[in-house]
């Protein structure tokens, strides 16, 4: 089973309602689904799309060859019609090429249910036919979808589902091609940035600081609409600077805090990360990537922006960057950055990108008991004579927070003695504070996870991914692999430091990455001392596919 239905039609249209709604029928189906979108930087125009694919049992990656479309206008047929299967069936208000079934929407809508307003679920119902979904089923979610606008607006939505089902079904006759029945589990749809949101909460997760930017907004948008759940206070800051200075003073403060962005209030942050490393607070950051440079392309996707993270902030000192690849890497990322960046009072920087943040993903159980949540404070019982910063063996210092005993708690971000006072001796104390901050980089390298490895054992190429670029890369390797080649993938999830995981002595290297430039590929150079020989990149704002990636291998191999 793998179904790919594409909803497309501009902005304003209902796309994201419609695919919403048929997603979570999907899902409730008991079946595996990915939904993904694409679209412009604007509120009303342009042409859209809403992706999902369906598959038994769950692929996480994108496709654009299309089982079914249905199309809202006649541009968006003209756009969408490129990514059809030469079978696919074409459901919209006008004819197509191909095999088309015709739906009179608006009209419909108009006429039989007296508002306009009712076409984009008649086209939901019309869609619901072609996909031989249950209709209970769909009910069921329609009623939860608009249950909070009144008991009319339910049943006008169910008679326009139920209106445009009966004429799709009419259409089809006796030709359907596709069914999904119901099963006896049943599946829910997360995306990415609740996913990550979770993760923090679960974490102990108490403070989020940030200013809207896209693709992370999802992020506080939900933990501030489940305050009342989770309490983690979340503020809307003026700007990035002051977002990611408001999470250190939290975290300074004693409470677990955290920031989102994306690539250009990053840049604005950066001076913060210094600050963290220099003071040895720690904070989590989600940079969810865009293509840029400067605003770029703000509502599609890019993984360019990992070399910007590893070297973020001036001076030396050690961070963590990690990168998720879904959703249920991500709750557990999230407890794993918590966790390291209190244990090495570092910030840690989580890779996220519009496809992984908007990205809607069927999952069962997260195991949430997995997450550690670890108090890595010290005990002011334990305490005598208080040094914030006290030289260790490790360089990680016993960290009180204000008030949590009688120790007086100083931080500073000019350099500092091991109680925290300003120093200008450069003989003994700047020399040794900077050793001690760059001893933490050894036990926080020991720390990083080895990357995932499949089909090694007989691999003479090895295609090296990362973050988001994980579910396509490995669908790829899985159809390579039937085809006769010989073909493994390595993961990584920790990305810096680098795991100390010695690289295949066999095999021929490349990396897939959603970049123009091969960051990982320079990366594992550094790292590893190995030349990538090959690289398969994207970087047109579009996601990876493995039908991209097939493609790419043949012509570069």
């Amino acid at each position: 089973m793998d179904c790919t239905i594409v909803i497309a039609g501009s902005a304003g249209e209902g796309v994201q309602t419609i695919g919403d709604v048929l997603a979570d029928t999907l899902a409730a189906h008991g079946y595996g689904v990915f939904a993904w979108q694409e679209y412009e930087s604007r509120i009303r125009g342009g042409q859209n799309s809403f992706t999902i694919r369906v598959t038994d049992p769950l692929v996480s990656a994108p496709t654009m060859e299309a089982d079914i479309l249905l199309y809202l206008n006649a541009g968006a047929m003209e756009k969408y019609r490129a990514w059809c299967k030469p079978e696919a069936i074409l459901v919209g208000e006008t004819a197509a090429e191909g095999r088309s079934i015709v739906v009179p929407f608006k009209e419909m809508a108009r006429s039989q249910l007296g508002r306009p307003l009712y076409a984009n679920t008649l086209a939901m119902g019309a869609l619901a036919a072609v996909a031989g979904l249950n209709t209970a089923v769909l009910d069921r979610v329609l009623t939860h979808e608009f249950a909070s606008k009144g008991e009319d607006a339910v049943q006008a939505n169910l008679k326009a589902a139920a209106l445009g089902y009966d004429h799709a079904d009419r259409a089809l006759g006796d030709q359907r091609p596709w069914s999904f029945p119901q099963k006896d589990q049943a599946f829910y749809l997360i995306s990415g940035n609740e996913s990550l949101a979770v993760g923090a909460f679960h974490a102990g997760c108490r403070f989020m600081a940030a200013y809207p930017m896209t693709p992370s907004t999802g992020i506080i948008r939900f933990l501030a609409q489940h305050w009342d759940k989770t309490g983690i206070f979340c503020e809307q800051a003026e700007d990035e600077i002051a977002a990611i200075n408001m999470a250190l003073g939290a975290s300074f403060a004693g409470v677990r805090s955290m920031t989102a962005t994306s690539g250009g209030g990053f840049a604005l942050m950066v001076e913060a990360v210094s600050l963290s490393g220099m003071t040895e607070v720690p904070v989590v950051i989600v940079l969810a990537q865009r293509p840029g440079p400067a605003t770029g392309l703000p509502t599609r996707t890019a993984q360019g922006d990992l070399l910007f993270a590893v070297h973020a902030g001036h001076g030396e000192f050690p961070k963590a960057v990690l990168a998720p690849s879904d959703p249920r890497e991500a709750v557990h990322v999230m407890g794993r950055a918590f966790d390291l960046a209190d244990r090495f009072q570092i910030p840690v920087i989580v890779l996220s990108d519009q496809l992984l943040a908007d990205a809607r993903f069927s999952v069962d159980d997260f195991r949430l008991e997995d997450i550690v949540r670890r108090c890595h404070l010290a005990d002011p019982k334990d305490v005598t004579h208080y040094q914030r910063y006290a030289l260790t063996d490790t360089g990680v210092s016993p960290r009180l927070y204000p008030g949590q005993g009688p120790h007086l708690v100083t931080a500073d971000s000019d350099e500092h003695d091991e109680w925290g006072h300003i120093t200008e001796d450069l003989t003994r104390t700047a020399p040794s504070m900077l050793a001690k901050r760059l001893k933490k980089g050894t036990g926080l390298q020991q720390a990083m996870k080895a990357p995932e490895a499949y089909g090694l054992e007989d691999a003479e190429e090895i295609f090296c991914t990362w973050g988001s670029a994980r579910g396509a890369a490995l669908e790829a390797v899985e159809a390579l692999r039937r085809s006769g080649v010989r073909v493994g993938l390595l993961h990584w999830t920790d990305l810096w430091p680098p795991p100390a995981t010695p690289l295949p002595e066999k095999g021929r290297l490349w990396t897939v990455e959603n970049n123009a430039g091969g960051q990982w590929a320079a990366l594992m150079a550094l790292a590893y001392g190995r030349k990538v020989e090959k690289r398969i990149l994207r970087s047109d704002g579009l996601p990876l596919t493995a039908a991209f990636i097939r493609r790419a291998y043949h012509e570069l191999a």
